[in-house]
């Protein structure tokens, strides 16, 4: 259990460093100057993930030597004994002469660092190397330096976005070279490179049919997809199909076993089980299972496209790991913003009383014989679907108050609940009562939720019925 515990939550983090990831990228999305690429990438794993200092080399022309381009945290200087590296010297020209990454999280005992006092003075610990590479040329090298030892998580994070970043600085270093010898082309930024293209790479022996119109997408969604193209890659695929549909997007593939239908089944599910905990905290959906014949496995990957998130963000505080993990992926699966800190006027989801707090909003995870603490503003529970969370936040940020007597009585129904089930009772549709009441839909299906929860009515009609039968409507 604890195990389980334990890679639910790394889920989750990894989750979360892939949208700070994402931001990242999106401040250098469209820019085609190759240095101010490298220092918003340098900048932003200082600021956003804690790094000591980051620096980016850049493969010269004559292929030669690495030149140092950006340098952020401790150290902001591109000049200096490391502002030039000969390709194959030192740790950072092995990193770009052997295509290979390099990790340590004991840097002051490596062998091949050139003051060991230096490290341990400002106490360095852990260090990432990564070849940036585009295909299979290698245009520079980005480094990290961090106080305490690097997470797997965040490795894992770090090696899909040097994909990003190398694919930003070679666009911005064709341009700046054609630019140069003033030949127009059109700018190209990394967010319009279509996903086919690196499915295509990762999946070099397989013909992949790409099916409708291609869009931008979050790193995270990228990350789930080339991670599913990865494992892909080590099994013999018959043939791979990526659709991109009205809501969500699909790669379908099929996997002709090189040992028996179910010992193939079993090794797919074991290498896709962290993309599949990474769908499903997407709000969707990645499954391997037998073919109609049952002579090959179907493999199945769908994601809904990302969702535009509310302007207010939500903070999760419950009291157990498992709920924590729960709830955030609720809250990504339906939309919403998930921030870490508590601020002033924070729209708070949790079980926990001592989080309850003046000034902010309390949205609570109602429980079994724990009754509803005073100054609530509204509540959820284990069956609360993706839609309704939505809603419910909508409905606090716009002032709603779900009421609760807190006693375990059977509520009576508010004076707004009441208006609504009379307009519901004329054969009013939840638009036409928003409009009429000047509200919105959402808040519309947030109070009717509260009457069928109070009445205990599966349906509105039920709830209409019971509502008139008790003379409160």
């Amino acid at each position: 259990m604890v195990g389980a515990i334990a890679e639910l939550l790394d889920s989750s983090r990894l989750l979360f460093e892939l949208h700070q990831a994402n931001d990242i990228a999106r401040c250098f999305a469209g820019c085609l100057e190759a240095e101010r690429i490298a220092r918003i990438t340098t900048e932003g794993l200082v600021e956003r993930f804690g790094s000591a200092f980051a620096r980016i080399w850049l493969v010269e022309p004559d292929g030669a030597n690495l030149r140092l381009v950006a340098s952020s945290g401790l150290y902001t200087s591109t000049d200096g004994s490391f502002a030039k590296v000969p390709m194959g010297a030192y740790k950072v020209g092995k990193i770009a002469h052997n295509r290979v990454a390099f990790l340590s999280n004991n840097l002051p005992e490596e062998s091949w660092v050139k003051d060991r006092e230096w490290a341990i003075a400002n106490q360095i610990r852990g260090f990432a190397g990564f070849p940036l590479m585009v295909g299979d040329r290698v245009i520079g090298v980005l480094a990290t330096f961090s106080h305490a030892a690097l997470e797997p998580e965040f490795l894992e994070v770090l090696q899909v976005f040097c994909t990003v970043v190398a694919v930003a600085l070679e666009t911005a270093l064709i341009y700046q070279q054609e630019a140069s010898s003033q030949t127009p082309i059109s700018p190209l930024s990394w967010e319009k490179l279509p996903l086919s293209d690196q499915l295509a790479a990762t999946l070099k022996p397989v013909r992949l049919t790409l099916i409708g119109t291609e869009r931008s997408l979050p790193l995270s969604h990228t990350y789930v997809f080339l991670q599913m193209g990865e494992v892909l890659n080590q099994v013999e695929c018959g043939q791979c199909r990526l659709s991109y549909g009205e809501d969500s997007m699909t790669l379908e593939a099929t996997v002709v076993p090189a040992r028996s239908l179910e010992e193939q089944n079993a090794w797919l599910r074991s290498r896709l089980r962290m993309a599949s905990l990474m769908a499903s905290c997407l709000g969707g959906q990645l499954q391997s299972q037998p073919g109609t014949n049952h002579k090959m496995l179907q493999v199945r990957l769908s994601l809904p496209y990302s969702r535009t998130t509310l302007a207010s963000s939500l903070t999760i505080q419950c009291s157990l790991p498992v709920l924590q993990f729960a709830f955030t992926q609720l809250a990504f699966a339906a939309g919403l913003q998930v921030e870490d800190d508590v601020h002033e006027n924070s729209l708070i989801l949790t079980n926990d009383i001592h989080q309850i707090r003046n000034g902010c909003c309390i949205i609570w995870v109602k429980q079994d014989h724990v009754p509803v603490p005073k100054g609530v503003r509204a509540c959820i529970d284990f069956h609360t679907t993706p839609a309704k969370l939505r809603s419910v936040v909508e409905a606090v940020q716009q002032g709603e108050i779900q009421e609760e007597d807190g006693q375990g009585d059977e509520p009576l129904l508010s004076e707004r609940e009441r208006e609504i089930l009379g307009l519901l009772a004329q054969g009013l549709r939840d638009r036409d009562i928003a409009n009429q009441l000047i509200i919105s839909e959402s808040t519309v299906k947030f109070h009717m939720n509260n009457v069928l929860t109070k009445l205990k009515a599966r349906t509105r009609y039920q709830a209409l019925y019971q509502a008139t039968m008790q003379g409160e409507v």
